[in-house]
C-alpha cells in the first residue's frame, strides 16, 4: 500500500536525520564521512526493498554484506560500510528504538595495513625544482610543498590555515585537525624564509577584502580548493619524473617516514600528525622495517 510505504520512508528519513545530527554534535566527523554513512544506510534500505530500518534482522545484514563482497567492492570499503551501520544501529539501541541489534554478530573484515608510497628528499627537491618560478604563483606552490612535507599537514588543514595560525618567532603552526582538534606543529627556518617570500611576492599582490585571514590564496584572492592542491602535487610529481602513485597525502606520509627513519619518538610523531590513536602512527614503523628489508636485500651479499 502506498500509504504504508510513505510512512516507512518518512520514518527511515527521520532516523537517518537524527543519526546525522548525533554525528555532527557528538563526534565532529567531516562532511565527507557523514555523507558516506548516509549513503551506506540508504544502500542497505534499498537492498531490503526499502523496508523499515528498525525491522531489518541479522540474516538480512549478512545477505547485504555478502552482496557487497560478491559485487567486487574492496574489503576496505566493505569494512567502512559495516562500521557505519554498527554506529547507526548502536544509536537505535541506546535510544531504545530497537530491542536487539542486527549488527551484533557482524564482524568487520581484518584489513592488512597498506604501506603508503613515500618520497625521499631527492624526490621532494626534484618536485620543487620543477616549479615554474617565472609565474608569481611559484612562491605559493613551493610553500605548499614545504608545509605539507615539512609539517605533515593534511590538505584540509593546509587550505584552512590563517595568518594568525602562524607563530614565526616560536617556529610553530597551529593546525585545526580532524574532530576540530587543535595541535601545534613545528616548522623550520627554510619554511619560515619561504613563507616570507610568499607573503611579499604573492599574497600581498592577490589579497583582497574577501581574502579575510586565509594564508594560502589562489590568484583570485580566495582560499584554495583541495582539488587544486591534489592537481598541483600530481603535476609537480609528473614534471619531476616520479613514477610512484602520488597525492598530497604522500607528502604527509613522507614527513612521518622521514622522522621515524631518523629515530624520532613515536609519540612525538603521533602528536605532530594529530593521530588520535598511536596504532595509526605505528604504520610508519612497519614502513621503516620494510625499507630496512629492501636495504638488506639490495646490499647484503648473503641475504
Amino acid at each position: 500500500m502506498p500509504g504504508v510505504e510513505a510512512k516507512i520512508k518518512t520514518k527511515n528519513n527521520a532516523l537517518v536525520e537524527e543519526f546525522v545530527t548525533t554525528l555532527l554534535l557528538e563526534r565532529s566527523l567531516s562532511k565527507n564521512t557523514i555523507d558516506a554513512y548516509q549513503l551506506d544506510i540508504k544502500k542497505l534500505a534499498s537492498f531490503c526493498n526499502n523496508q523499515d530500518l528498525t525491522k531489518i534482522n541479522n540474516d538480512q545484514i549478512f545477505d547485504f554484506i555478502n552482496h557487497l563482497t560478491r559485487s567486487g567492492l574492496a574489503p576496505r570499503s566493505v569494512a567502512r560500510i559495516i562500521s557505519g551501520l554498527k554506529t547507526f544501529y548502536k544509536k537505535q539501541i541506546i535510544d531504545e528504538v530497537m530491542g536487539s541489534n542486527p549488527m551484533q554478530n557482524i564482524e568487520t573484515p581484518k584489513l592488512s595495513k597498506k604501506l603508503p608510497d613515500v618520497l625521499d628528499y631527492e624526490d621532494i627537491r626534484a618536485m620543487m625544482e620543477s616549479i615554474d618560478f617565472s609565474k608569481r604563483s611559484g612562491e605559493r606552490d613551493k610553500l605548499i610543498v614545504m608545509l605539507m612535507y615539512g609539517s605533515g599537514l593534511r590538505v584540509s588543514e593546509l587550505v584552512t590555515l590563517t595568518i594568525n595560525d602562524i607563530y614565526v618567532d616560536e617556529g610553530f603552526v597551529k593546525v585545526l585537525g580532524k574532530g576540530n582538534k587543535e595541535r601545534l606543529v613545528p616548522f623550520g627556518e627554510k619554511t619560515i624564509n619561504q613563507l616570507g617570500h610568499y607573503l611579499l611576492q604573492y599574497r600581498e599582490k592577490v589579497a583582497k577584502t574577501k581574502s579575510k585571514n586565509i594564508l594560502i590564496l589562489n590568484q583570485r584572492g580566495t582560499s584554495l580548493s583541495r582539488v587544486f592542491v591534489f592537481k598541483l602535487i600530481k603535476a609537480l610529481a609528473s614534471k619531476a619524473g616520479i613514477q610512484k602513485s602520488i597525492s598530497p597525502h604522500t607528502l604527509r606520509h613522507s614527513f612521518a617516514t622521514t622522522l621515524i627513519e631518523a629515530g624520532a619518538d613515536l609519540r612525538a610523531v603521533q602528536q605532530m600528525l594529530g593521530h588520535e590513536s598511536i596504532t595509526t602512527t605505528e604504520i610508519y614503523t612497519h614502513l621503516d622495517k620494510a625499507y630496512l628489508k629492501t636495504v638488506i636485500q639490495q646490499y647484503h651479499p648473503r641475504a
